[in-house]
């Protein structure tokens, strides 16, 4: 974790020095303030200080984990992460129907009509695939 919030704040710290130069070469190259690319740049820039604190506290609330000790094992980080059904057909179905929602903004908005029922219905068998058929509990 420690490695992390500190790539973060140097992250934070490069983003506000970019920012800060952007907004004096425009000044000095052209007449006026740019709104868009220096308010992007240091949207950029809290956005990073916000993933550093948040980091940081948690690495604070936390304590020492497994990846940050020298003399760790392997299985020392080792925990079980949630359960994955390798055989399933849904993720790629959810995934198409979300591709179609998007493309929508793309297409018109009327395909949007046809990709929400069908999100729906991907829901709902992602979440109820463990009970009914050959793998119910």
């Amino acid at each position: 974790m420690r490695a992390n919030y500190l790539l973060w704040i140097i992250l934070t710290v490069f983003y506000a020095v970019v920012t800060a130069g952007y907004h004096l070469w425009w000044s000095l190259t052209h007449d006026g303030w740019e709104p868009i690319g220096t308010s992007a740049l240091a949207m950029l820039t809290f956005m990073s200080a916000f993933l550093a604190f948040y980091l940081w506290k948690t690495a604070n609330t936390q304590g020492e984990v497994p990846e940050d000790r020298l003399d760790a094992n392997i299985e020392d980080g080792e925990s079980e992460i949630g359960f994955y059904s390798p055989w399933s057909w849904w993720p790629f179905y959810l995934g198409l129907t979300a591709a179609l929602a998007f493309a929508s903004l793309a297409i018109g908005w009327w395909v949007t009509f046809i990709a929400v029922p069908l999100g729906i219905v991907g829901i709902i068998g992602y979440v109820f695939e463990h009970s009914r058929g050959q793998f119910a509990h």
